[in-house]
């Protein structure tokens, strides 16, 4: 069974989605994943990525938004 431990959670609020990142330890294998849970009302999307791909996928998040205005509404933490 993995361990998990919440590195992030917060409200997109345009959308209403939770978002809830999570590494992801696997006892014995020496393996660690990113878990992305995406939560829409009942809904939920569950996917883990390694670390490489974890770093593509954030490098492109940062780049995109660097090109954004500062005028947008920040995502908000939830507790």
């Amino acid at each position: 069974m993995p361990t998990l431990t919440t590195l992030v959670k917060f409200n997109i609020p345009v959308g209403l989605q939770v978002i809830e990142l999570q590494q992801v330890d696997y006892e014995g294998a020496n393996m660690r994943q990113l878990r992305t849970r995406i939560r829409e009302k009942s809904r939920f999307t569950v996917f883990d990525i390694d670390p490489q791909s974890a770093r593509l996928w954030g490098e492109a998040l940062l780049r995109w938004a660097a090109e954004q205005p500062d005028n947008q509404i920040p995502a908000e933490p939830s507790e």
